[in-house]
């Protein structure tokens, strides 16, 4: 974990006046997991949701089912959905969705294993982006998951 990384985010949050939330499926909290490991983070740390499960994606952040029957949990089109969902359910001015394939199963020629979406919200400021990470594991995927997040809050930061 880059704890300077984090610290330096939540320093910016707090100058700034910013709350931020976190929708989380294939990380299954690691990102709100790095954020709560600092002393204070709670000035600036909103929500954080695990919606592991489609049916979570759709009962608590209200993904439409039917972005998730003709698109996929794994699209840009859900992770659009979470971060925008996200942000009226939080009201953080500073919002991310992360949805992806971490393995070793459950990808496919379309959507392999490593395929993930991060989505940001912020301000008025929308945007997904699509990565590929290379699979070797899991626990990597996820970890690079997040790091690829730190980077997208602390460039939308400064």
């Amino acid at each position: 974990m880059d704890l300077k990384k984090v610290i330096k985010i939540i320093n910016l949050l707090k100058k700034k006046k910013i709350k931020i939330s976190f929708a989380e499926s294939c990380t299954g909290g690691k990102l709100s997991s790095y954020f709560t490991s600092v002393s204070g983070a709670s000035k600036v740390f909103e929500t954080g949701l695990i919606t592991y499960s489609n049916r979570a994606k759709i009962d608590i952040l209200k993904v439409p089912k039917q972005v998730i029957k003709k698109f996929g949990a794994v699209s840009q089109q859900c992770c659009l959905s979470m971060v925008k969902n996200l942000s009226k359910i939080s009201k953080s001015k500073f919002c991310i969705s992360i949805t992806g394939v971490a393995g070793p199963n459950g990808g496919n020629v379309k959507k392999p294993v490593g395929l993930v979406f991060i989505g940001i919200k912020f301000n008025k400021k929308i945007l997904v982006n699509k990565y590929l990470f290379n699979n070797k594991g899991r626990s990597y995927i996820q970890k690079r998951a997040v790091e690829k997040s730190l980077d997208l809050i602390l460039v939308n930061l400064i």
